[in-house]
């Protein structure tokens, strides 16, 4: 099959600076080296491939849009072009950067003290420090207010009770930003691996995300000094915060899923030889190939737009939610389509598109489901919440 060299339907290149297409070409060559050779390996295992994670950072991907500590300190749309292309190999790679950049850098850099900075930031962007991000509890998803897990203080200490449930890079972190309720208000915490009380289970038997480590955190009265906490963290809005910065690393991966999925579905139309032709020479292939085209050329105009919004300072959180649903759902469907494509070549790991897929079905729920950031949309046309 052909080498994938980009989908650019609508000449979307011209309006990349000469830097941001450096920035995509390296991650993309990246992931066609190094990724791509045995990610449906790890996938089928179940296995994270963690000897990716030290040329990650020599990219500059963890925290690439801070600009010191020794980060890259590229644009918001370099940084989602690296999203795109890291999900175009995998989605579980794109979790992992994600949520080391987005999720864990992102509030100690903006919530957390000048020591917790010069400790955790240069230690991440070169990956001598994994971390993980703590939010999500087993009864409380879409509804993060509901959250239970509790900080008591207790002389120099805090002292954490709680659990998480579906955390991304939890077994593998060194470093847990854990959002917990201190008295009656939601706060940010950070929690080493080795604190007394904290526990990492990895969770097993997915059908999605295979090639991510995802697990349940388990605190029983672990102790944290008091230094440990977000200083500047307070109130639900500050992990939100941290959830619309990973919301817009998705939306621009999402772009790359449905890439990966569009560009193997025409190579295969155009070998594939049924009734003596391709079967893209058929009429019911084309129309597949087209709407395909269409959807994503929509999602990556839409994820552009956001980035230069948010390069503006522009940016709203509701429009963020508007890309990670439309994006992420059409890549789903591209997904899905470019399956129906290849036929019964589709399911296996030979290609990617089931691949695809299976782990967008994980992308459209986490961060926010599809029916959340309708709601969120809804809002912000209405002015009347309807969450509940």
């Amino acid at each position: 099959m052909r080498r994938f060299d980009g989908f650019d339907y609508m000449d979307i290149d011209a309006q990349l600076s000469e830097d941001e297409r450096l920035v995509r070409d390296s991650v993309r060559s990246f992931v066609e080296e190094m990724v791509l050779p045995e990610i449906h390996l790890h996938y089928d295992r179940g296995t994270f491939p963690k000897d990716l994670i030290e040329p990650l950072s020599k990219l500059g991907v963890f925290g690439a849009t801070i600009n010191e500590y020794g980060c890259a300190g590229v644009n918001n749309v370099s940084y989602g072009l690296m999203m795109q292309e890291l999900e175009r190999g995998d989605s579980g790679v794109r979790s992992f950067a994600s949520v080391q950049s987005a999720l864990v850098m992102y509030p100690i850099y903006a919530f957390g003290s000048t020591e917790q900075k010069d400790k955790w930031i240069p230690a991440m962007a070169k990956a001598e420090a994994i971390g993980c991000f703590g939010l999500t509890e087993p009864d409380y998803g879409s509804n993060p207010e509901g959250m239970i897990t509790t900080a008591v203080e207790d002389g120099n200490e805090y002292v954490i009770n709680g659990a998480k449930m579906w955390i991304t890079n939890g077994s593998m972190a060194d470093v847990a930003v854990v959002w917990a309720k201190l008295d009656g208000k939601i706060r940010g915490f950070i929690i080493e691996k080795d604190r007394p009380g904290f526990e990492a289970k990895e969770m097993s038997f997915k059908l999605s995300l295979r090639a991510s480590d995802t697990s349940e955190l388990i605190f029983s009265d672990c102790r944290i000094p008091k230094d440990n906490i977000l200083p500047e963290s307070g109130g639900l809005k500050s992990p939100l915060m941290c959830l619309s910065q990973a919301r817009y690393g998705i939306a621009w991966g999402a772009v790359g899923a449905g890439m990966a999925c569009l560009h193997e579905a025409i190579e295969y139309s155009k070998e594939r030889i049924q009734f003596d032709r391709p079967i893209g020479a058929f009429q019911l292939t084309q129309h597949k190939l087209a709407d395909m085209a269409t959807e994503l050329t929509a999602a990556q105009l839409m994820a552009l737009r956001l980035g230069r919004l948010k390069d503006e300072g522009k940016v709203d959180f509701a429009q963020i939610s508007m890309a990670k649903r439309n994006n992420v759902r059409k890549a789903l469907e591209i997904a899905r389509t470019a399956r129906t494509v290849l036929g019964a070549n589709g399911v296996t790991g030979e290609y990617h598109a089931m691949r695809h897929m299976c782990n967008l079905e994980s992308v459209d729920t986490y961060e926010g489901t599809y029916e959340i950031h309708t709601l969120i949309i809804g809002h912000k046309l209405t002015g009347l919440e309807a969450y509940t």
